[in-house]
């Protein structure tokens, strides 16, 4: 069956839910958001310690499991692992989204594999799922000013600005899992990395 695992990571709680580091999360409520317009999805408690919504991305197209882990970031990964093995997804069909300090604000990057970049969240998923080979979606939210903490600025609500333009960040994250899922990755990189 073409199930395919799509998470977003962040903090629980509504004192994270604007953070930097829950834009993630917020692009899979992106997602659960375009499936509702339809009157279908919502969020269910899952017993993997996650929040999930189930949608199709067309009739007879792909199930995606959409999911929020309810644990904090750095422990992103048994609710994961947990998934994975609940819908009997392999890892080559896992998808994570996540912040990502070194991409340019507003920016969406995709690849598969590779090195966690000092990210929690990523880290705690490759080792819980032994495998680093999966789909990431990396949502660019930039390098913090002078010489703020980087740990403090993705902990951090958005300012103003990028509050304006986070639609479309948001925009461009779900539309990138969905062309991961319909066309591959390397034509979904061909869209999303092109210069705009």
């Amino acid at each position: 069956m073409d199930t395919w695992l799509v998470v977003g990571l962040g903090n629980p709680g509504p004192e994270y839910a604007g953070n930097r580091h829950n834009v993630g999360a917020m692009a899979i409520e992106e997602l659960v958001a375009r499936d509702a317009a339809g009157g279908r999805a919502s969020f269910k408690a899952h017993k993997a310690r996650a929040r999930v919504a189930e949608v199709r991305l067309r009739v007879g197209g792909p199930k995606l499991v959409l999911a929020v882990p309810s644990t904090y970031m750095n422990t992103s990964g048994g609710p994961v692992a947990g998934l994975l093995k609940y819908y009997d997804v392999p890892v080559e069909r896992l998808v994570v989204l996540h912040d990502e300090l070194d991409i340019d604000a507003g920016l969406v990057r995709l690849k598969r594999g590779g090195g966690e970049g000092g990210h929690n969240g990523l880290r705690s998923i490759s080792q819980s799922v032994g495998s680093k080979d999966y789909y990431r979606v990396r949502l660019g939210i930039g390098r913090p000013p002078g010489r703020q903490d980087p740990a403090d600025f993705v902990l951090r609500d958005f300012g103003k600005a990028e509050r304006e333009e986070l639609p479309f960040l948001l925009g461009d994250a779900a539309d990138a899992v969905e062309a991961i899922v319909e066309v591959g990755l390397t034509d979904a990189q061909q869209r999303f990395h092109a210069p705009r």
